[in-house]
């Protein structure tokens, strides 16, 4: 059974999600954000950056237990070993690729970052329009691709999907408004209502 260190953010929810829809047990390990548990010394031996989400696999590549963190990382682990989540075409596995590390170096950290300037006590005004700009710009090349394909890889829901749809389905997060863009505000629909996607999101 593997083990994931967890906490319900955007970035937290994609391996229990990614768990149950390629239907591997897993059990979760609550990590208190708020009382800074993933600094702690314990926690730093399977993530020396201190964030969630992390996994233990007791039956790693070599038999023996594995931890991995950063959750692209994790995810690509998760759909190299177990089939389900990648597609099996090169060419659409090209694109979940590219979608997947387009999530992890763009959608997630510009979002992050518009959420966190619009909370400011201060307002950083150069700040806010930076990142909200930045995030609209990337909800727009997801809009484009999904006005092309029912899925980012094309025709399979796969770990790209996976990794954008915790950062989406918040998008007002990061003022990011989904009546402006129809196609990303579908997918975000059909992929909540899938029920493994629910389960996913139920994981505490």
């Amino acid at each position: 059974m593997i083990d994931v260190y967890f906490a319900p953010t955007p970035n937290g929810v994609k391996i229990p999600i990614a768990l149950e829809e390629l239907g591997v047990p897993y059990r979760v390990v609550p990590v208190n954000l708020a009382r800074e548990e993933q600094k702690q010394p314990a926690f730093l031996a399977l993530n020396p950056n201190g964030r969630i989400p992390v996994i233990v696999d007791p039956d790693g590549p070599d038999g023996e237990p594995v931890s991995v963190f950063e959750s692209g990382a994790i995810l690509l682990y998760l759909a190299e070993k177990y089939s389900g989540l990648m597609p099996e075409s090169p060419r659409e596995r090209l694109r979940a690729l590219e979608y997947l590390f387009f999530q992890i170096g763009g959608v997630g950290p510009m979002f992050g970052q518009a959420g966190w300037f619009m909370r400011q006590p201060e307002r950083v005004a150069a700040g806010i329009d930076r990142y909200q700009a930045e995030s609209r710009r990337l909800t727009g090349v997801l809009e484009a691709r999904l006005q092309q394909a029912p899925w980012l890889a094309g025709s399979i829901f796969s770990v790209a999907d996976i990794a954008h749809v915790g950062w989406l389905r918040v998008a007002d997060y990061a003022g990011v408004r989904l009546e402006e863009f129809p196609a990303v505000r579908d997918w975000v629909s059909r992929i909540l209502a899938r029920p493994a996607v629910q389960r996913g999101l139920g994981a505490h």
